[in-house]
């Protein structure tokens, strides 16, 4: 047997294990990003259910990045399903102003509670997110408890898919999220400590975007990209390590990121890594550091 066939044969046990735990759930609303994740889980639904007994529900709020909902609402086409996209009210939430290490608790009590809630207007029996293996040994994960609450399903993590492997079933399955970089919320840009407002998100929002079109003019196509919110007008552009020396000598970036609202003189750019802001949690790291709103 190849490589490629003993990973297909892979996948497909995967992807029966995934089919398995959905078998019986009835009817089920997706908690769904458009993310690689809650992509396959949408994708299993309609192919253990039907796309008539599933829903795919898009939380859309000031932390949502202003280039996701287009896509997701394509492959939710694509598959066939009703798309419902509620306006959740995060910033109501002084929790999830507040920012502090259990921010994502706070924000995900609030999707999921109204996906829930929208879930039982419809008379659809079930939630399920995209919780992967991995995110549950993930020890800085505070949202997965707000979905504990409140009973909703994580067939991936159930069939133990890690991101790997939720990868390799979504390439067999030719979802065109297989490769897709995670994209979490803008909040994750923003060090924790700093009050999360409607314009900190938006302004993180126009930097990404604005960055990626500089740095797209200039030839250079990156995977992962992040502006991460620094206070004080201070701001970091991550990409990947490779992509580091041809993003740093790309002129201009500062004024870009001024030109969205920060600060062109405090603006410095380093390898992207996942969850780099969560070490930085306790006095001994400068947290949190008070600025203000903005």
């Amino acid at each position: 047997m190849t490589r490629n066939q003993r990973s297909g044969t892979e996948a497909e046990d995967d992807g029966a294990a995934l089919l398995a735990r959905l078998a019986g759930t009835g009817s089920l609303a997706v908690a769904y990003s458009g993310g690689a994740d809650s992509a396959l889980v949408l994708a299993a639904a309609v192919r253990a259910l039907g796309a008539d007994r599933v829903l795919a529900v898009t939380a859309v709020s000031e932390s949502l990045a202003s280039t996701e909902l287009r896509p997701a609402r394509d492959l939710a086409a694509s598959l066939g399903v009703v798309h419902l996209t509620p306006h959740t009210r995060e910033l109501e939430r002084a929790g999830y102003r507040a920012n502090g290490a259990d921010r994502c608790y706070f924000c995900k009590s609030e999707v999921l509670g109204a996906i829930t809630a929208l879930a039982a207007e419809r008379g659809v029996t079930n939630v399920a997110t995209g919780t992967n293996a991995d995110d549950a040994l993930d020890p800085f994960r505070p949202g997965i408890r707000a979905g504990q609450e409140r009973g909703v399903l994580t067939p991936l993590r159930g069939a133990g898919l890690t991101k790997a492997r939720v990868r390799r079933l979504s390439r067999h399955w030719s979802l065109p999220t297989w490769d897709k970089p995670a994209t979490p919320c803008l909040a994750s840009r923003i060090a924790y400590g700093l009050t999360i407002s409607g314009p900190r998100l938006a302004r993180v929002d126009r930097a990404e975007s604005a960055v990626r079109a500089a740095l797209a003019a200039a030839g250079i196509a990156v995977t992962d990209l992040r502006v991460r919110d620094l206070g004080r007008g201070r701001a970091r552009i991550e990409v990947p390590a490779d992509s580091l020396p041809a993003v740093t000598a790309v002129p201009g970036l500062p004024r870009v990121l001024a030109a969205a609202g920060f600060d062109e003189g405090a603006v410095e750019t380093a390898a992207f890594r996942s969850g780099v802001l969560n070490p930085g949690l306790g006095p001994d790291r400068g947290w949190p550091p008070q600025d203000g709103i903005l």
